[in-house]
């Protein structure tokens, strides 16, 4: 049986310089647990698995809101593993994920990698509203295969509004069912792990950073917004979270 599930939370500043939650609503395999956060003015919201998701015919949700002046952290405790199962009418298993991030407010959105495992069948949406003084930083990473296997079928999307406007839009496709050469040279060249690192400030309104490569196998790009875009491949995971930590340092990516 398939597993319907929507987990929910918002973060609002005290004023007193800190972020409490007034909502906080784990559900089905999503478990949301407040941690301690090393940055006081920030609340910091932990996603635990609960049980093996998403299978083949699942639809898992979050809804994550900073609101206007909060600060906000969500990471996970482990990475989610996309496993194959009895397909509902045949569709794939979705994992959607929407973000709200207020005037003032700063949302750090740092999952563990996803993992593709083979036979599995998953599209993940990501959908992001901005503010126009809000500032996001958001980390996906896709690890394609567990160790020794082939990857799975997995398409996600990344789509972010800043002040009710597109700033960017982005879908990639991998494994079976994927157009013609998504491992070939011009899209992975045989790498099994792929990330994006999405940082939005206003302060890249006057002076964003330029074009660039980082490395052999990542570039930043500049977005016609105040908006840079990271973009990444390696050979595994340790090698693409490196690649992005390296990133996020030299683009000062975690405000205080």
């Amino acid at each position: 049986m398939s597993v319907r599930a929507t987990a929910r939370l918002r973060a609002e500043p005290d004023g007193r310089g800190s972020t409490v939650l007034p909502v906080l609503e784990s559900d089905g395999p999503l478990a949301l647990r407040r941690t301690r956060s090393p940055h006081p003015a920030y609340a910091r919201v932990t996603v635990v698995g609960a049980m093996s998701a998403p299978l083949g015919g699942d639809r898992l949700a979050v809804r994550a809101e900073a609101a206007d002046g909060a600060r906000l952290t969500v990471d996970s405790a482990a990475a989610t593993v996309a496993l194959p199962g009895p397909l509902a009418d045949g569709e794939p298993a979705t994992y959607t994920v929407e973000l709200h991030v207020g005037e003032g407010a700063v949302l750090r959105w740092l999952p563990e990698q996803l993992v593709s495992a083979h036979g599995s069948d998953l599209y993940q949406a990501t959908r992001v509203e901005l503010a126009a003084t809000g500032r996001l930083l958001l980390r996906e990473e896709q690890v394609l295969g567990r160790h020794g296997e082939p990857t799975g079928a997995l398409t996600t999307r990344l789509t972010v509004h800043r002040a009710g406007r597109p700033l960017l839009d982005q879908q990639l496709a991998y494994g079976p069912g994927a157009p013609g050469g998504w491992d070939g040279p011009a899209v992975l060249g045989g790498h099994r792990a792929v990330g994006q690192l999405l940082l939005v400030d206003p302060a890249f309104g006057e002076a964003p950073p330029p074009a660039r490569l980082l490395g052999p196998t990542a570039a930043l790009t500049p977005l016609a917004g105040p908006a840079v875009l990271v973009t990444a491949v390696a050979a595994d995971a340790r090698l693409l979270r490196s690649i992005l930590d390296d990133a996020m340092h030299e683009l000062k990516a975690c405000p205080e």
